[in-house]
């Protein structure tokens, strides 16, 4: 069977497993890592705290119930400033009733705010700006699954490359061993040659499995990142298909201009802390609405004795309706600090942006130094290979007419095989680093 037959025997099953297995996108794997990701849910969890903390500042607004009762003994009682024993005398049947020195009392009140001084819609900003940097805080979170998706997508997109370089080279090489028997038939060739050649070729095959081991294990972790948990993985057919990426634009040498504090990326990180920073705002508008006094109607009623008559020693109910202006002024003594430890923390938000903006930049600067030069590399690599392929069927020319020996054909034929090693590994590395600046600004 000659060579472009074998080549089209592959194409063919290449052609009929992808129509048999869709091959997934990175994309693709972005978006299911994601949403298999078990941190995933920790956005219902997040709705449904913001859903009970603004359910519980809205029944700042319903009508407030409170009870109690007391029992107390005192020592003295109201009495009247003259003596009521002289007026009995006076007029008969005249007394003045001295109340008991035990006193009971039950009462129920029932309040109603009419004014709080926005302390309670403060409140309810608060828990919206909690759970929107929360979200964000996830958002970052989530966000780090792309760098890892990243690696694990082109591992396997490079040990494909590998692999399928090694079964070129063993057909190389049985290639040559079939012309090495035949000339051993014509008595031009002796065994070592031949078995420097088959040599090779078991050095190529293990090199197989090791690459295809390296493959497996990078596939399986990809598949445990996309595969919704609990799934068997069973709908898979073997390891995952992927498809290779197109590749984005590269960025010049100088993608960024000016100081790091000027750095523009979109990641969520930013997007976090700024969330911070605004969840700081509502906080000294809470500490404002805090120190506003509080209006409201109230209506208490109770049972006791003495009753609202103290003169009257007997068990009685009794109520009271009407309006109520309180004021906290003991936060005044506070407000001042209050407002100190939330600038703090505004602070604090300020530098872990300059630190994370300041990281980047030289993130970005590393891997922008890194493209470069892989495309630079890239750039000449295609003509190594040119020249490698023209040696190497020289050196199997040179061979049948017995001007060079089996080992020197290996020798070239593995230069042959390093060189498209290297423009491989170089062509996925490229990829991989365009990916990972995406990843880093975040600019699609």
């Amino acid at each position: 069977m000659t060579r472009i037959q074998l080549l089209a025997i592959a194409f063919l099953r290449v052609s009929f497993c992808m129509e048999a297995q869709e091959a997934l996108t990175i994309t693709q794997c972005y978006e299911l890592a994601r949403n298999n990701y078990p941190l995933i849910k920790q956005y219902d969890l997040i709705s449904k705290t913001e859903q009970y903390n603004l359910a519980n500042a809205a029944k700042g607004w319903w009508p407030q119930i409170t009870a109690g009762a007391k029992a107390t003994y005192q020592s003295n009682v109201t009495q009247l400033p003259f003596n009521g024993e002289k007026l009995s005398a006076i007029i008969p049947g005249f007394s003045i009733p001295t109340p008991a020195k035990d006193q009971y009392q039950a009462t129920a009140e029932l309040s109603q705010t009419i004014w709080d001084g926005g302390l309670i819609h403060s409140t309810r900003e608060l828990a919206k700006a909690q759970a929107t940097a929360d979200r964000e805080e996830l958002e970052s979170s989530l966000y780090a699954l792309n760098e890892r998706v990243n690696q694990l997508y082109f591992g396997c997109l490079l040990h494909n490359e590998l692999i399928g370089l090694n079964s070129l080279l063993q057909k190389e090489l049985k290639v040559n061993i079939g012309r090495v028997a035949a000339m051993m038939e014509n008595g031009v060739a002796n065994l070592s040659d031949r078995e420097s050649l088959e040599a090779e070729l078991l050095n190529a095959r293990q090199r197989e499995i090791e690459l295809k081991a390296g493959r497996k294990a990078y596939s399986r972790m990809l598949e445990i990142l996309v595969t919704p948990a609990g799934s068997t993985g069973e709908e898979r057919d073997g390891e995952l298909l992927l498809a290779m990426p197109s590749a984005p634009p590269v960025p010049s040498p100088e993608a960024w201009e000016g100081r790091w504090e000027r750095l523009e990326v979109n990641r969520p990180e930013l997007k976090a802390l700024e969330a911070r920073s605004r969840l700081a705002d509502t906080h000294n508008k809470q500490i404002t609405a805090g120190l506003a006094p509080r209006i409201g109607l109230f209506v208490q009623g109770g049972y006791g004795r003495p009753g609202l008559n103290m003169l009257e020693d007997d068990f009685e109910p009794f109520y009271i309706a009407g309006v109520r202006l309180s004021w906290n002024i003991g936060k005044l003594y506070t407000a001042k600090n209050d407002r100190r430890k939330v600038e703090t923390g505004r602070r604090a938000i300020n530098v872990q942006r300059n630190v994370f903006l300041f990281n980047t930049a030289m993130q970005l600067t590393q891997q922008n130094a890194e493209i470069q030069k892989t495309n630079s590399l890239l750039q000449a690599a295609d003509e190594i290979v040119r020249l490698r392929t023209s040696i190497r069927k020289a050196a199997e020319a040179k061979l049948e007419n017995g001007v060079i020996s089996a080992s020197d054909l290996v020798r070239e034929i593995n230069a042959e095989d390093m060189a498209r090693q290297t423009v491989a590994a170089n062509r996925i590395r490229l990829l991989m680093a365009l990916y990972n600046y995406m990843y880093t600004t975040n600019h699609k």
